[in-house]
Formats: C-alpha cells, structure tokens, sequence
C-alpha cells in the first residue's frame, strides 16, 4: 500500500490537469453540455451493462452505442433500497464489497484511500436507510473540482480577490466518512489554505478560532452559518469573509438574508450528495444554484415519477451521475424538492439555474388520520420571528414539538398559531409546545435534521 500523502501528491497532480477545463465548462453553451452528457451517458452505460451484474440485467436490450438523453425516461428509477439490497452486484469494481467497505469506513479517523484509488463515503442512518458510496480516483477529482470550479471562476475574474490568498474556513463535519470533510482533506493545498472547525466544537471556540484565521471564505452548514451571523451582530465574531458557501443543508431564505448583512458578502449555496457528488452549485453573482450540467442529468418529477415543468416544485427528481462509473447511479431517486427557474441567471452561465433547495419529500409530516402538512408550513411561521435563530419540528402523533434557539418573543403564541395552522389542514385538537434550547440535536455527520417526522423521532428516543 502506497503511503497516503504520496497518494494524495498524485491525485493533487489530476486535479490540476482537470481544473483549467472544469473551470472553462462554466462558459459552455447548452449545445456542448448537450453533448458532453450524451458522451458521458453512453460511457457509463457501456461500462454499467459490462461491469454491473444488477444494470446488466437492469438495462438489458439498451443500445448504448445509439442511446439518447430523453430514453433515459424509458428506464425504471433506482432507489437507494436498491442500491444497498444489491449493492456487491451494483458496483463496477469487483475488488469491493459492502462488507469491506463498510470495515474501511468504520476505522476511518482521518482520510485515507481503500485499494490505494477508491474513496467511500456514507450518508444517512438518523432518518431512512443508511447509504454507502465509493468514488474512483479520476471521479473523486471530478467532484472537488465541479465544487470548487466556481470559486476558482470568481477569483479569476475578480482582480481584488485573486491578490489575496485563498484561506478557506469549513463549519462541518470531523469525520471523514463525510464528503465534505473527505474531499477537504484530499485536496488542500498550497493554493488553498483550509481551516477545518468541526461543528461539534463549543461555538465559542470555534468564533476565536475564526478570529484568529481570518478567512477570505467561509464555508458551512447553514444552521451553523445562522448562529455565526448572530455572533457577528453580538461583536463577538470579527471577520471579514469575501464569499461565504452554504453547503450540506437546506439553505433558507432568511439565513441567506441575515448571513449576507452580518458579514457584507455575497453567499453562493453549493448542492451536493453523497450519492452523485456536487449536483449544482451556487452562483456569486445572482441568488439560486447552476446545475451541474455537464455532470448529471436531473429529471424533476412528481410523485407519479412524471415531469415537472420549470416553475413548478418537484416532489423528488431523478439523477444519473456521469462521472462515476465505480458505482453507477442512473436515474437515483433523491427526495429532494427542486424548482426549474425558467430566466438566465446574471452571471449568463447556461447551465440550468434552480432555486434554492428548500427540503425533501422525506420532511413531509403524516398524521394518523392522514392528513399531509408540508414543512413549508411550519417554516413559514417560525421564519418570521426575527428572534428564531434556529429551529428543529419534531412531529408527535396529535401535532409537534417545535425546538428553537434564540429569544422569540412569545414562545406559547407561535405554538397557538401553528395549532391553529394543523388544524386548518384536518387534524383534531392539535397540540404543539415550542421550546426554546441552548442547541439543536446533530446527526454523526454535524448535520441538523430540521424536520423530523413520528417515525424518526420514535427510533431516536431510547424506549
């Protein structure tokens, strides 16, 4: 086994092979994203149907020699389920396993490669069916630079910022089973300093140790993004970043706002999965997030599995990674819920431009009589008490337990009005107690799951 910096001196070396066009990429008209999908979808079918097992079975009778981006509306989705009840016969790589992989993520302390080549990374487990993915070499370059390409954009073409070096600083995860944390870890350089703060540090520590680095980019998970905001206003926090990225989780339109007046500075929101790698990120220029075209195909779709039209929410969507084919991905099922905006974003970029991701299909809440309530109807109120800082919607089986950090103002009031909003939706009597906490409960990774349905909070709690 190569010893891991020499590993990691080698990948550094691809990605600067890789970078200059990825960055150039951004410019491509819609044809040549057109076709650099196809390219990249025939490629990764023809390595499905001969390396696969489960696609060759899957895909039997596609051509994919003659295949076309709009006949991948002709194959079945595939589910995360899927993916983990077959995963041995999924993988393109027969070197690896799930148990194995597996083994290699449950030592993991810091970053380090399996076969001196594969990264893997996992995702989920507090909410629905835990994921496993793995990322060869040239791939795992692939997603740090369709992340970072923006950035690189940005510098290039803002003078100021190009004189200055790039200090990064990352609110996130610490173990490196997560994708930020993983690719960070790989890929810092010389050309890009990185200050790593978990999120499981004292908030405290974490302002000093950003006062301290000063950094020309701050990056992080939007809750965390919200509470450093508010220690900007408080005095506490004395930095002065240039860019700030949202990443990780649903980034909501009043911690954009309160993140964008703290600290003066123009906030790009990055949307990635463990599953596919960066999926769209966000523009400095213009609010809302560029897909990446040249990297997956998205298909927006209702429940049904039919189409959406731009302007209108999916219910979930479709996604075929085309860098990938370590562990093909065509037509995965995320339940994240996307608008198509049908207008150019100023940045005049052609990849396909999307609102903000605002929650997942998996958030919706359903109550024993059957009725639906859509998180936006929690959001709604709690986003409107400038004293909410934070907030996490527990459902219980008559209504919800709303957590928040903060000072709202009248706690017992929001909870009357959302009663009053559930039972305006069907349910009987509902009962909803706010409480205010010093923090929100984080998933291993240093996420906070912000909506919680009945199922997810009975499992969490010892019986």
């Amino acid at each position: 086994m190569a010893e891991y910096e020499d590993l990691r001196g080698r990948h550094l070396a691809e990605l600067a092979t890789l970078m200059p066009e990825h960055i150039q990429r951004l410019r491509w008209p819609a044809e040549r994203l057109r076709q650099e999908r196809r390219e990249r979808l025939r490629d990764l079918l023809r390595v499905a149907t001969a390396s696969s097992p489960w696609h060759r079975d899957r895909l039997a009778g596609v051509d994919p020699d003659g295949f076309e981006e709009p006949d991948l509306a002709g194959l079945p989705p595939m589910t995360k389920d899927d993916l983990m009840a077959n995963w041995d016969a999924v993988v393109t790589d027969r070197r690896l396993t799930l148990d194995l992989v597996e083994g290699h993520l449950a030592g993991l302390e810091a970053d380090a490669y399996l076969f001196d080549e594969v990264h893997a990374v996992a995702s989920g487990g507090s909410s629905g069916r835990r994921g496993v993915f793995v990322f060869g070499w040239q791939a795992w370059a692939t997603a740090y630079a369709g992340f970072m390409r923006p950035t690189f954009l940005d510098r290039a073409a803002t003078p100021e910022l190009a004189a200055i070096p790039l200090r990064v600083a990352m609110i996130g995860a610490r173990n490196a089973s997560h994708m930020t944390s993983a690719l960070a870890q790989t890929f810092v350089s010389p050309a890009v300093d990185v200050a790593r703060f978990p999120v499981t540090q004292p908030i405290g520590q974490i302002v000093a140790g950003l006062n301290a680095y000063q950094p020309l980019l701050l990056m992080g998970y939007p809750s965390m993004l919200a509470l450093l905001a508010a220690e900007a206003r408080a005095g506490r926090l004395r930095i002065l970043p240039r860019r700030i990225i949202s990443t990780s989780e649903p980034l909501l339109p009043e911690t954009r706002q309160a993140v964008t007046e703290a600290f003066c500075a123009p906030v790009a929101n990055m949307y990635g999965t463990s599953e596919a790698g960066p999926v769209g990120v966000g523009c400095f220029r213009g609010p809302g997030i560029h897909l990446c075209d040249d990297l997956v195909v998205v298909e927006p779709v209702d429940l049904a599995g039919r189409p959406v039209p731009p302007g209108v929410r999916s219910d979930k969507l479709y996604v075929t990674a085309l860098a990938n084919p370590t562990l093909p991905l065509i037509r995965f099922e995320l339940t994240d819920q996307v608008t198509v905006l049908d207008r150019p974003c100023p940045c005049g970029s052609a990849h396909t431009l999307i609102a903000d991701v605002q929650g997942r299909l998996d958030d919706v809440f359903t109550y024993p009589g059957g009725q639906l309530v859509h998180p936006h109807v929690f959001g709604s109120l709690l986003r409107r008490d400038p004293g909410i800082l934070d907030y996490q919607v527990r459902q219980t089986p008559a209504g919800a337990e709303v957590l928040v950090v903060g000072a709202p103002a009248d706690p017992e009031a929001i909870g009357r009005r959302v009663a009053a909003e559930l039972a305006a939706l069907g349910l009987r009597r509902p009962a909803v107690e706010v409480r205010v906490v010093d923090q929100l409960e984080r998933q291993a990774a240093g996420k906070v799951s912000r909506f919680r349905p009945l199922e997810a909070v009975a499992v969490s709690r010892p019986g």
